[in-house]
């Protein structure tokens, strides 16, 4: 095998050295995966239109270091889209640019790397954004985990949209976009060699479509936020404390899938504090939570979105918190996760 066969195959050092074998790399793995105008121009920094007059720009930053990388229902490059494109919309922008950045290990599958940005293509394709710039490194074998992901994200927010955990209100209505626990699961069944009857697959998707669709429906919606480390209980939490309010939560209206519940159940874990990659938390005023939930459930990625609880008053002498009534009729503390449940998890 001559040393060009070699390169075809796995990742070496070289390809992060910014010659021939990094440029090689970059033309025939990412180029030829995701490239638009913008990224084809080769410039250091991309130019980009500026927002229209009375529009903001929203920008996030998240890190990918999920094993394994590869799992029902999607990989690491799935993820690394879906996840910041969703925490964009969630400030109610238009998700336009991602930038994309590569930690690569030394002897890592070229094969791989290819599928992972095969994902990320159809997956920026489907939310409608450009990744417009990146960057390649490669590190010493046993110096990594494969490759490890750095995606950023900017979005236009529109004049007259404004989201914030701090607007939710007492007699608002919390509603969710589908399935509770689905992504943890599926990572942590991949991981342990577990084997289900049921089908478990991660929920990653861009809500993006999702997300502009609601707040047609429903313009004075308070917040949006996706649930992913620490699952439903931790988001609800921050929330709850944004607004300095409290948050209950019907038990029996939190859509679960059997074979997730069944699962945290012989695993030892609560399903509230299990990770989500493709769902959204959602408050909105009463009089606008009929019409959100059918723009949810008429999005493909909303089909088991429910109304789940209300906001209500915190009273004076404690702090906000969550709780969830039980089907016996009892209120239990909803607690946000302490410390790791599920290592590695996006």
């Amino acid at each position: 095998m001559n040393e060009r066969d070699k390169m075809d195959e796995t990742v070496l050092l070289g390809h992060g050295s910014g010659g021939t074998m990094m440029k090689r790399i970059i033309d025939e793995v990412f180029f030829e995966a995701y490239a638009d105008e913008e990224l084809l121009e080769g410039n250091d920094a991309a130019s980009l239109p500026a927002p229209a007059a009375g529009e903001r720009i929203a920008y996030s930053t998240d890190s990918f270091v999920v094993t394994p990388h590869f799992f029902p229902g999607g990989d690491i490059g799935r993820l690394a889209v879906c996840g910041t494109v969703n925490d964009v919309a969630t400030s109610g922008a238009v998700p336009k640019y991602l930038s994309c950045g590569f930690i690569l290990e030394e002897g890592f599958p070229v094969a791989d790397l290819k599928r992972i940005c095969k994902s990320m293509a159809e997956m920026a394709k489907e939310a409608g954004v450009h990744i417009v710039t990146g960057d390649t490194k490669v590190v010493n074998r046993g110096h990594g985990d494969g490759v490890f992901i750095n995606t950023s994200g900017i979005g236009f927010i529109p004049e007259g949209v404004s989201l914030s955990g701090a607007f939710c209100k007492p007699g608002d209505k919390i509603l969710v976009t589908g399935t509770m626990g689905d992504h943890g699961i599926t990572i942590m069944s991949c991981r342990e060699e577990l084997s289900f009857n049921a089908d478990i697959q991660t929920d990653a998707a861009p809500l993006n479509h999702l997300i502009a669709e609601v707040i047609a429906v429903a313009p004075d919606t308070r917040c949006f936020r996706d649930p992913t480390r620490g699952g439903l209980a931790s988001t609800l939490n921050e929330l709850a404390a944004q607004s300095g309010v409290d948050f209950i939560i019907e038990e029996g209206a939190v859509p679960v899938k059997d074979a997730v519940l069944g699962a945290c159940e012989m695993l030892g874990y609560d399903v509230y504090q299990v990770a989500n990659e493709g769902k959204m938390v959602c408050v909105v005023p009463a009089e606008q939570a009929e019409a959100a939930l059918a723009a949810m459930r008429a999005n493909k990625y909303g089909a088991d979105a429910a109304i789940i609880g209300e906001v209500v008053e915190t009273p004076e002498e404690r702090d906000p918190r969550v709780s969830i009534r039980t089907g016996f009729g009892s209120l239990r503390i909803m607690d946000m996760l302490v410390g790791e449940q599920l290592p590695r998890i996006c």
